[in-house]
């Protein structure tokens, strides 16, 4: 069954929506909430390093294995329009991914967890939203 979705599915769609959220995840911790990330990880003052690659291609492959997997059930539930498409994304998003994260970063390795999930949770609910609306809006 998820082999035919894979192979009727429009793959350009699926890589234009992986690169918007690939590149959402650039610009929401290096820009837009930089310092309230390294305020999350308790980080504030200290000069950036370098990333090594894992911190560049792990994000990557994550954001790609997202958006094969709604894609793959976009096309299984025969969601069609936008409206389905935000609703969707509000389930996976909130349901999944924001719970995920908020789960990941109650540990004792993130010093504001709290913060953390907030900036990460709406990071990943905003990304889902953009990979929803471009795979219906694409959907061949």
């Amino acid at each position: 069954m998820m082999i035919n979705y894979l192979s009727t599915m429009n793959w350009t769609s699926v890589l234009i929506a992986f690169l918007l959220y690939f590149f959402l995840g650039g610009l929401w911790f290096t820009l837009l909430f930089k310092k309230a990330y390294a305020q999350s990880l308790g980080k504030v003052g200290q000069l950036p390093e370098k990333p090594a690659p894992i911190f560049i291609v792990g994000p990557a492959l994550c954001s790609f294995v997202i958006t094969i997997a709604t894609s793959v059930l976009i096309y299984a539930l025969d969601i069609s329009t936008i409206s389905s498409a935000i609703e969707f994304a509000m389930i996976v998003g909130i349901g999944y991914l924001v719970a995920n994260t908020v789960n990941i970063a109650i540990n004792p390795n993130i010093p504001n967890p709290i913060l953390y999930g907030i900036i990460s949770g709406t990071y990943h609910l905003t990304g889902i939203t953009i990979v929803c609306v471009v795979l219906v809006l694409m959907k061949a």
